[in-house]
């Protein structure tokens, strides 16, 4: 039976030990999630306190605010999720020092047991006679042994209860360093929440600003518009030429041939191209309308934006060939890179690295981001021959 016992508990002890393990690791993956979130804000942040000034910005800012409200929903989610980890290993934990408690109960009240019987045989006389009262040589020898392992017994039980105890010392340690942990987090929810409150009701100022003023921001949005479909063509135009195999510049060059291997290993990346430059998309792939003038539709975007602090190194993503260094309004400089019959274009560039056919590599450096009317933002695009791409699906 005690063997059994044994056992049980130390099933249930195992399988504390393997759910704890797993729950530690995803409240390792949640932290840096949550370190991730919390440096987009800080990104965000940065660019709304240099636009605060600037009328021009009010669009922009929108989408910063909102962005930064989708980030700490998430934050709260993060929490919520933290907390349900807290919640379980401290159940677990609970429940194993229930159990580890019984254990040492049992084994007390056994070492109970075995003390009284030593003492009420404390007197060798009361041994022998013991001994001597015994039916047959049978029982005389079990006897004799009792009384020569009693003692070696209650040692090794001993030696049992202060293991037991010093088990369970350490699993109410682990449950008041589970506790304080939840706590922290609950007050860190709070205070997420706060923050919420106050994000959302700068977003709704924002909009009554915009409400308030049509006219301007229409003008604004006009000018943004040509700009994006200047931009659009031009690309449009240089992809076309070299899926033709032809020029690519107006200056003139040799016909290059498609690199097909390229092609095929830049293919087999889809969904594992590293990032260009880490910060939150603030401007997402495809069409949009405005998010105030709900029935005004948007330039399209032909691939995202992503905000960064000032001066930020851009990479390239895959490796390739530069096709061509180019300057266009709004945009400043931009690098387009070839991968066979693939092209990823980087804009809003201050400085640039490199020059039409130098041959890059993954993550080397192109330039770094510019900051335009406020703005410090990468503009970046994929295309798969004249098809542009949703870059959010090609990167990792």
């Amino acid at each position: 039976m005690m063997n059994r016992y044994l056992k049980l508990t130390y099933s249930v002890v195992l399988l504390f030990i393997m759910a704890a393990g797993l729950s530690a690791q995803d409240v390792s993956r949640q932290k840096a999630r949550r370190e991730k979130l919390e440096k987009e804000i800080a990104i965000i942040d940065n660019q709304l306190a240099q636009n605060a000034s600037k009328s021009s910005a009010m669009l922009s800012n929108l989408s910063l605010i909102r962005k930064k409200i989708s980030n700490r929903k998430e934050l709260v989610a993060q929490s919520d999720r933290t907390i349900k980890s807290y919640s379980d290993r401290i159940y677990l934990t609970q429940k194993t020092i229930n159990r580890m408690q019984a254990r040492v109960d049992t084994l007390t009240a056994h070492y109970s047991r075995l003390v009284l019987s030593a003492y009420k045989n404390r007197d060798a006389r009361v041994w022998y006679m013991y001994m001597l009262a015994s039916e047959d040589l049978g029982q005389a020898f079990r006897r004799y042994s009792y009384f020569k392992n009693l003692s070696s017994q209650m040692n090794d039980e001993a030696r049992k209860i202060r293991k037991a105890q010093d088990e369970l010392s350490a699993q109410r340690d682990s449950l008041s360093v589970l506790k304080k942990g939840a706590e922290a987090v609950k007050k860190e929810r709070v205070l997420e929440l706060d923050r919420l409150r106050k994000e959302e009701k700068e977003a709704d100022s924002v909009v009554k600003k915009l409400k308030s003023n049509r006219k301007t921001y229409q003008k604004q949005l006009n000018e943004k518009k040509k700009e994006v479909l200047a931009l659009n063509r031009e690309i449009e135009r240089i992809v076309a030429a070299a899926m033709q195999g032809g020029k690519t510049s107006s200056k003139g060059g040799k016909k290059t041939e498609i690199d097909q291997k390229l092609a095929a290993e830049f293919a087999k990346n889809k969904g594992k191209l590293p990032w260009p430059a880490d910060g939150p998309v603030v401007g997402r792939f495809g069409k949009h309308f405005h998010p105030v003038y709900k029935n005004l539709e948007l330039p399209p975007n032909n691939g995202v934006d992503i905000a960064l602090g000032k001066g930020t190194q851009v990479n390239a993503v895959f490796g390739g060939t530069v096709s061509q260094v180019l300057v266009m309004p709004g945009y400043n400089q931009c690098v387009l890179v070839q991968h066979g019959n693939y092209f990823t274009f980087y804009c809003r560039l201050k400085s640039v690295d490199v020059k039409a056919g130098d041959k890059v590599k993954t993550g080397q450096a192109i330039g770094r981001v510019d900051t335009i009317n406020g703005d410090t933002q990468l503009h970046f695009e994929v295309w798969q021959g004249t098809k542009p791409q949703n870059p959010e699906v090609w990167l990792k």
